[in-house]
């Protein structure tokens, strides 16, 4: 008996194995509809794990950085810009063949304080603002000319309810500095993408702040192909309702629609939202599958996938860009957002680096839908 069980599972393995090397990958099944990414970090750039890094360059069609573009760790200080990572991290998409998207040029977070300040710790005032945003941007766009199809140029500059965030680059230059910053990318590489980036676009005032933000860079001459919605969500929020109606209202805009962060959380959540400072207490209750997740939870989880990637495959004549912020499990950012040490399960591969059952039904269900078109 227990020789014919154990024969039974290698068994189911090996057919498993056969039925995903059958099904193709999602960024195959997608590529009439949309890009399919991941966001990539330096380890797996570096080959610190072979199989994740051969993982992303056979299930992905585009990629974009985790954090080594961000401003911080690319601009340190005033004249000091430290390329190393950035520079593997693009020839890494190159060397796969992938689309390499450029994030971010302009963040309230990730910033080096320098940005900000004189030499007295003052505040510096618009112009030296303005000028060194100018440096920075060109700079930056400029080394990776022709090899970036588009930059995430001001990311999160919203709060939910659809205020100006008060950062540093609002305080001193007011809501102009989100229209330098796309002059400036523009002027740097005039054939490059780009793109508004930020979280619960979801949230109608949010949606609507972001809206007329787009119709104020056009009205001032600015170039803005697309608006990054980055689609950090939970079992329940948002509701696909409200999915949905950001998608219409950025597609009555006139903008493309990028997905940019995807994951969704199996965990309860004091919070709901990304903002990186953002941290609660841990307790047990708020990390409930320790030992795994529940076959009802997993149920729910896969089912939220679907629903949400059928949305994104219908409105396909916008989307251009599915990405999905993390490789697997164990890597997850929401290991350690907004609570520290739990174990979260939000994304298409697990610890393992093996796909969920479900990358098989989201490939089926793209394959169904491009064989109606």
């Amino acid at each position: 008996m227990k020789i014919k069980i154990i024969s039974g599972i290698t068994a189911m393995f090996l057919l498993a194995s056969v039925d995903a090397a059958a099904q193709g990958t999602l960024a195959e099944a997608t590529k009439g509809n949309f890009l399919f990414g991941v966001a990539v970090n330096m380890p797996q750039v570096n080959g610190v794990n072979p199989s994740e890094s051969e993982l992303i360059a056979k299930e992905f069609s585009t990629i974009v950085a985790e954090n080594c573009m961000k401003p911080q760790p690319v601009h340190p200080q005033e004249n000091t810009y430290n390329w190393e990572d950035a520079d593997k991290f693009v020839a890494f998409g190159e060397k796969n063949k992938q689309v390499v998207t450029g994030h971010c040029l302009i963040w309230h977070s990730q910033v080096g304080r320098w940005m900000f300040v004189d030499e007295n710790g003052k505040d510096v005032s618009p112009e030296v603002l303005k000028e060194r945003m100018r440096q920075h941007i060109y700079t930056v766009v400029g080394r990776y000319k022709g090899r970036v199809k588009g930059w995430d140029v001001v990311n999160e500059a919203f709060e939910d309810n659809g205020t100006y965030r008060k950062s540093k680059f609002y305080q001193i230059l007011g809501k102009d500095f989100i229209k330098y910053a796309f002059q400036f990318a523009h002027e740097a590489d005039p054939n490059v993408e780009l793109y508004y980036n930020d979280y619960n676009v979801e949230t109608a005032s949010k949606c609507d702040a972001i809206v007329q933000l787009v119709k104020e860079l056009k009205a001032a001459g600015c170039r803005i192909d697309a608006v990054g919605s980055q689609s950090h969500m939970h079992l329940t929020r948002p509701t696909l309702k409200a999915t949905e109606t950001s998608l219409k209202k950025l597609k009555a805009a006139g903008v493309h629609i990028l997905i940019t962060e995807w994951d969704i959380s199996v965990l309860p959540s004091p919070y709901h939202g990304a903002n990186v400072s953002t941290s609660f207490t841990y307790s047990k209750e708020m990390d409930p599958y320790r030992e795994g997740v529940p076959a009802s939870v997993q149920q729910k989880w896969n089912k939220r996938v679907l629903d949400v990637f059928e949305l994104f495959l219908k409105y396909d004549d916008v989307v251009d860009r599915v990405t999905v912020w993390g490789l697997n499990d164990a890597g997850t950012w929401l290991n350690g957002f907004p609570i520290r040490g739990r174990k979260d399960y939000p994304v298409l591969f697990d610890r393992k680096n093996e796909r969920k059952a479900v990358v098989n039904d989201m490939i089926k269900m793209a394959n169904k839908y491009n064989s109606k078109k």
